[in-house]
């Protein structure tokens, strides 16, 4: 889904991730799947969907303790993103 919908990818913090989405039929469905998988199998994060006209945002955030996952996140997205 990443490296065919990713419009953007933003780390406003070390904790923080925002990926937005370009939206579509099915798009939010599919994300809001991926968020309640991710969420039954690593707790430690905390997430967000908004919609917004043609794209999707996603937030993720955790705590310290697990910032190295979101680095690899971070890293795997943008690598999927860049394979548009």
């Amino acid at each position: 889904m990443f490296s065919e919908r990713l419009t953007s990818l933003f780390r406003p913090q070390p904790l923080r991730l925002r990926l937005d989405l370009v939206g579509g039929e099915g798009v939010e469905d599919r994300v809001r799947d991926l968020v309640e998988r991710e969420s039954g199998c690593c707790s430690f994060f905390t997430f967000t969907t908004t919609p917004d006209q043609d794209l999707l945002r996603l937030g993720s955030s955790l705590d310290q303790a697990h910032e190295a996952v979101l680095d690899a996140l971070a890293a795997r997205t943008a690598a999927a993103g860049e394979q548009r």
